[in-house]
C-alpha cells in the first residue's frame, strides 16, 4: 500500500527530446563502392545472419536487455534496419532480477519453408527455447523450450538437402570437464512437426580443434553444406583477446569432422597490442552467401580505446570470405581487421533510416505513437511506467533506482561511438528527497553516472551521480551538485574515450558544466565485467525504498 501511494503521488517527468551524436577518431571513411566496419555499432554482439531470396536479416544478443533479440533487415548486406524484436512481449520470458549480462546469450536465425525460426538460450531463466514466425518483423511466437539441450547453450538450426533438420550447440563434455572452459558440440535431429528435438545427441567436437593444446569455450556452431562436405563453424578461445572463429568438415553431418589444419579463420590475437586504431577479440562469426555465389561473414570484435578498455561493446563487422583448398577464411595469419572495405556485389540498398555505423547523428523528438525499436529498458516492464504524449515521453518515477537489479524508470539506447554526446530536455519538479529525474550513462546495475533535477535537504538541485562498483551505495554517491530552481533542464553527458563530462543549462542559455574528465573507464567491460555495452538513456526515480 506505501509503495502504491509513492507512485500515486510522484510527479511525471517529461522528456521534450533525446538527442545522440558521436563520431570515432579512427579515421575509417569509405568512399564510393566501400563500406564501413563495423556495420552496426554499440553492443551488437554475437550476431546471426539468414538469406531469404535477396533479403538479409539478422539478429544479435540483448541478455536481460528488453525488449530482446533485435531483428535487422538489409539488401546489401552493409545498410541495416531494425524492424522489430523478437522477444518484445513481457509474458514471453522473465529476466526477473538476473544481472544485465544474463538473460539471452547468442540467438540463431534461420529459415525454412516460410517460417522464419530463431533458437536461443535464457541464461538462468529457463534454458534453451525456439520462437517462430511467417514475418520476421513479428510478431514472435511464444517460447518452445528444448529440454534435450539442458546445460548447453548457443542452439543453431541446419537444414540439410533432404529435409531433415539438425540442432548443433554447445553443451557440456562427455564425463568430468578436464579443465575450465572445457565444452563440446553436440548435434540432434529436430523435428519440424512438432518443433521438438528427437533422438540420440551426438558428440561432434571434445573441447576444440585440438583437445591436447586445452582450448576453451567451443562454442557459437553453425553448419553449412558447400560442394558435399559439411561444415562446422565454431568460435572458440573465449570473448576476450584471445577470440577466434574455427572451422571443421566431414562428408557426414553426423560428423567425423576433421579440423582445418590453417585454423583459426578469423582472430586478432596475433598483431601487436599498440598497433592504432586497434579491433580486437573477433569471433563468433557466421557464414551466407549471396545470389551471385560470394560468401561474406557477419562476426564480432570491439574497438578499445586503451589497452582492452571499450565502452561501446561488442559490435558486429562484415568480412568476405575466401575459399581456398575447400577451406574458407576470413583474415589470414597476421591480418588486421579493416575499416573500410569494397562493399560486396550487391545492389545497393536504401540507406536505412537510423544510422548504424560511421558518425551517428539521431534525434527523437517522441512524437510518434511508439518508441523505436532500438529503445530498451532494465529488464521486463514491471506496469506501465512510461508513455508518450503531446510530443514527450513521461515516465512515473517509482523506488526503483539504477543500482536496485529492478526494472527502474529508465529508457535507453547504445552507446554507439567513442565519442559521444547524449542531451535531453527534462520537465521535472522534485517534492520530496530522493526525487529525480534526468539523464544516465550506465553499463550495469553497478556501474554507471547520472545527471539530474533532484531534491536535497529540501532544496532543488542539478547533480550528478555515481556508482563504481557493488562497493558503492545501490543510488550511487554525489560527485557534484548545483543549487537549480527552474523545473525544466536540458543535460548533457559527454563522452570521450574513456573520460565523461557532464553539463547543465536552462531551457535556453549556455552549457555549464557541472562535472567534467570523470573517469569514464568504469563503464568498460574491462571494468564492469560482462558482456553488455555502455548506453544512454531517461530516467525518473521518487524517494523512499524500492
Amino acid at each position: 500500500m506505501l509503495l502504491a501511494t509513492l507512485i500515486a503521488l510522484a510527479a511525471p517527468a517529461e522528456f521534450d527530446w533525446f538527442d545522440y551524436r558521436g563520431s570515432d577518431p579512427d579515421g575509417g571513411t569509405p568512399r564510393a563502392g566501400e563500406y564501413r566496419n563495423p556495420i552496426l555499432q554499440g553492443f551488437y554482439p554475437d550476431p546471426s545472419v539468414t538469406r531469404v531470396g535477396d533479403d538479409y536479416y539478422l539478429v544479435a544478443s540483448t541478455f536481460a536487455w528488453f525488449p530482446g533479440i533485435p531483428v535487422f533487415h538489409s539488401r546489401d548486406l552493409v545498410g541495416w534496419t531494425q524492424i522489430g524484436n523478437a522477444i518484445d512481449r513481457p509474458g514471453q520470458l522473465d529476466f526477473a532480477r538476473l544481472g544485465l549480462s544474463r538473460g539471452v546469450f547468442a540467438p540463431s536465425i534461420q529459415a525454412h519453408d516460410g517460417v522464419f525460426y530463431i533458437l536461443n538460450t535464457c541464461v538462468d531463466c529457463g534454458g534453451n527455447f525456439l520462437v517462430t514466425a511467417r514475418n520476421p518483423a513479428g510478431p514472435w511466437s511464444d517460447p518452445v523450450w528444448l529440454p534435450d539441450l539442458e546445460g548447453g547453450i548457443d542452439p543453431a538450426l541446419f537444414f540439410d538437402d533432404d529435409g531433415s533438420a539438425w540442432v548443433v550447440n554447445n553443451g557440456p563434455p562427455e564425463g568430468r570437464p578436464l579443465y575450465e572452459g572445457h565444452r563440446a558440440i553436440w548435434l540432434q535431429r529436430f523435428d519440424l512437426a512438432s518443433n521438438k528435438t528427437v533422438g540420440p545427441r551426438t558428440l561432434l567436437v571434445n573441447g576444440g580443434v585440438d583437445l591436447s593444446k586445452k582450448p576453451v569455450w567451443i562454442e557459437g556452431p553453425h553448419i553449412l553444406k558447400k560442394d558435399g562436405f559439411y561444415y562446422l563453424v565454431c568460435a572458440e578461445g573465449g570473448t576476450a583477446e584471445g577470440h577466434s572463429q574455427v572451422v571443421l568438415r566431414s562428408r557426414s553431418v553426423a560428423g567425423p569432422y576433421a579440423p582445418f589444419q590453417g585454423n583459426p579463420i578469423l582472430t586478432q590475437r596475433d598483431l601487436p597490442r599498440d598497433r592504432p586504431f586497434p579491433v580486437t577479440s573477433a569471433g563468433h562469426a557466421q557464414l551466407v552467401q549471396t545470389p551471385a555465389g560470394d560468401w561474406w561473414a557477419t562476426f564480432l570484435a570491439v574497438r578499445p580505446y586503451q589497452g582492452d578498455f571499450y565502452n561501446t561493446g561488442r559490435e558486429t563487422f562484415l568480412l568476405p570470405v575466401q575459399w581456398k583448398d575447400g577451406w574458407p577464411r576470413i583474415t589470414g595469419p597476421g591480418e588486421a581487421i579493416p575499416y573500410v572495405h569494397r562493399r560486396p556485389r550487391l545492389p545497393a540498398g536504401a540507406k536505412p533510416p537510423v544510422p548504424t555505423t560511421g558518425a551517428v547523428a539521431v534525434r527523437d523528438e517522441f512524437n510518434g505513437p511508439t518508441l523505436p525499436p532500438y529503445w530498451m529498458m532494465m529488464r521486463n516492464p514491471r506496469g506501465r511506467w512510461y508513455g508518450l504524449a503531446d510530443g514527450r515521453l513521461r515516465l512515473t518515477p517509482r523506488p526503483a533506482g539504477l543500482g536496485d537489479f529492478a526494472n527502474p524508470s529508465f529508457l535507453a539506447r547504445r552507446q554507439q561511438n567513442m565519442n559521444a554526446s547524449a542531451s535531453t530536455l527534462v520537465r521535472f519538479r522534485p517534492a520530496a528527497e530522493g526525487d529525480e529525474a534526468g539523464l544516465a550513462a550506465l553499463q550495469n546495475d553497478e556501474y554507471w553516472y547520472s545527471i539530474a533535477l533532484a531534491s536535497r535537504a529540501g532544496h532543488r538541485v542539478v547533480q550528478v551521480r555515481r556508482r563504481a562498483g557493488p562497493g558503492d551505495p545501490a543510488q550511487g554517491v554525489v560527485l557534484a551538485s548545483a543549487p537549480f530552481a527552474p523545473t525544466s533542464a536540458r543535460l548533457r553527458i559527454e563522452a570521450r574515450g574513456g573520460r565523461y563530462s557532464f553539463t547543465y543549462s536552462g531551457p535556453r542559455g549556455p552549457w555549464r558544466v557541472l562535472r567534467a574528465d570523470e573517469d569514464g573507464t568504469l563503464l568498460s567491460t574491462k571494468t564492469a565485467g560482462g558482456f553488455v555495452g555502455a548506453v544512454f538513456g531517461v530516467y525518473a526515480r521518487s524517494g523512499g525504498k524500492p
